[in-house]
């Protein structure tokens, strides 16, 4: 997946900054619809056949949780802190070959931060069926990974192209599926999904 840094980060911060979200526009559709079994991410397949205890069914999951101010917190801190640390670089430039998806040490693209933000909030008490890796297509079409986290008042992003956290009705991207809410290993289609990019940029 393609999903590096320089012209485009620069681009999308910039695209990010002139996005207006009409007022009470998509009040009604803060989270994601999602639908059928679709195919996972030959990268995530492989990461699993590394990683099988994390990418299994999920016990209890089932509504959205509300999370806490201090929640929150947690939150944001783990997204600036994972933002901050690791250095984006391409598979073909760490690894000498696409889609290789693994936790970070130093350096890593878009799948690598997901897959550490994720086992962070794991570690902080979040549910593995709450945080889930998500694909979408950024508006030049290239690919992209972000991180979905599932509230009672919506869906949010963490993303490492922006530190902020944003409800996924306030990102530029057109969502494409999911990791399930009840298996980590199976993903999901995202059904109202393409229209976010256009509600974005009216």
């Amino acid at each position: 997946m393609l999903c590096g840094p320089g012209l485009t980060k620069r681009a999308l911060i910039a695209l990010i900054a002139s996005v207006v979200i009409p007022a009470g526009g998509m009040a009604s559709d803060l989270s994601m619809r999602t639908g059928r079994i679709t195919s996972q991410p030959i990268g995530h397949y492989e990461f699993c056949q590394k990683h099988a205890n994390e990418c299994g069914p999920v016990k209890g999951s089932g509504a959205a949780p509300k999370v806490t101010d201090y929640g929150w917190d947690v939150i944001r801190e783990i997204n600036r802190a994972v933002n901050f640390s690791v250095m984006p670089k391409t598979d073909m430039e760490l690894y000498g070959k696409e889609e290789v998806w693994a936790y970070p040490d130093v350096a890593g693209d878009c799948e690598d931060y997901v897959l550490l933000k994720r086992r962070m909030l794991i570690e902080r008490g979040f549910s593995p069926g709450d945080v889930l890796i998500t694909v979408v297509r950024k508006p030049d079409g290239e690919g992209h990974a972000v991180l979905t986290l599932r509230t009672s008042e919506g869906d949010f992003v963490l993303d490492n192209l922006v530190d902020e956290i944003k409800n996924w009705r306030e990102t530029p991207y057109s969502y494409l599926k999911r990791q399930a809410s009840n298996s980590s290993g199976r993903w999901v289609t995202i059904e109202n999904g393409s229209d976010v990019l256009v509600g974005a940029l009216k």
